[in-house]
């Protein structure tokens, strides 16, 4: 019998070792669960994902919503904060910037003086005197927007939670789903409409839900929502803050 050098015995019972412990985390890899510790919708199918991440937006309460949104040929950079009785934010399009604030039925805008000045955006010849002056008064103070005010309803257009979400988180046709990702931290799971129609929606595969990310089809924006639930406070401006138009607003799009 042959005495092997003990630092030969001690290779040869380590490498069966070494080649259990490999093989062990080949075969853990190959079957490693990509729903552990998730919430599990990444195991539903597309329609089911869309119904629970609309029914958590649905009873949220409040979002931040913030990105880039295409309507009508305009593009509109969002950042809001909305529930259910109000909003508050910046609305910046091409030719204009303004803040809205809205509390219930009341609406208010302030913007620059800029944009009272040129706030269809058409304006081909300087302002006169008097329209100078008017924008300057009005410059970075609150307006309360009449409710008959044709201005009234596209401006609320942007503050209102329920139509928001209504319109970006639709999906139209078959629903599939896609690959996984992870967004601010956050593992999300891809659901789009027949062929990206009406977009790719990211859900949450943490805690609830929720809808984290739209990329709008054929180059609609994208918008992040973020801040589920997390209330905020809404304060009408102090008389000082506020001022009267005195007839009604120019147009703020186009």
């Amino acid at each position: 019998m042959t005495v092997l050098p003990s630092s030969d015995r001690a290779r040869r019972a380590v490498l069966p070792v070494a080649f259990c412990l490999g093989l062990a985390v080949v075969l853990t890899a190959c079957g490693e669960d990509p729903d552990e510790g998730t919430n599990g919708v990444g195991k539903l199918t597309a329609a089911e994902i869309d119904k629970k991440a609309r029914a958590a937006a649905g009873t949220a309460g409040a979002v931040r919503l913030s990105g880039t949104l295409v309507s009508g040929g305009e593009a509109y950079k969002l950042n809001m904060r909305l529930k259910e009785n109000g909003a508050l934010g910046s609305v910046v399009s091409k030719n204009s910037t303004f803040q809205l604030l809205r509390i219930e039925d009341a609406l208010y805008l302030k913007a620059d003086a800029g944009f009272w000045s040129h706030a269809d955006g058409k304006a081909t010849t300087a302002p006169g005197a008097s329209d100078s002056e008017a924008a300057g008064k009005l410059g970075d103070k609150y307006v309360k927007v009449p409710e008959e005010d044709p201005a009234y309803k596209q401006l609320t257009g942007f503050t209102d939670m329920n139509v928001l979400l209504g319109g970006i988180l639709s999906l139209h046709g078959e629903l599939n789903k896609g690959d996984r990702d992870r967004i601010g931290g956050v593992r999300t799971i891809k659901i789009s409409g027949s062929e990206g129609d009406g977009g790719t929606l990211d859900v949450s595969l943490e805690g609830t839900p929720y809808p984290v990310r739209l990329q709008r089809a054929g180059n609609g924006g994208t918008l992040t929502l973020a801040d589920w639930g997390k209330d905020f406070e809404l304060a009408a401006p102090s008389k000082g803050q506020t001022v009267d138009y005195g007839s009604r607003l120019p147009k703020t799009g186009e």
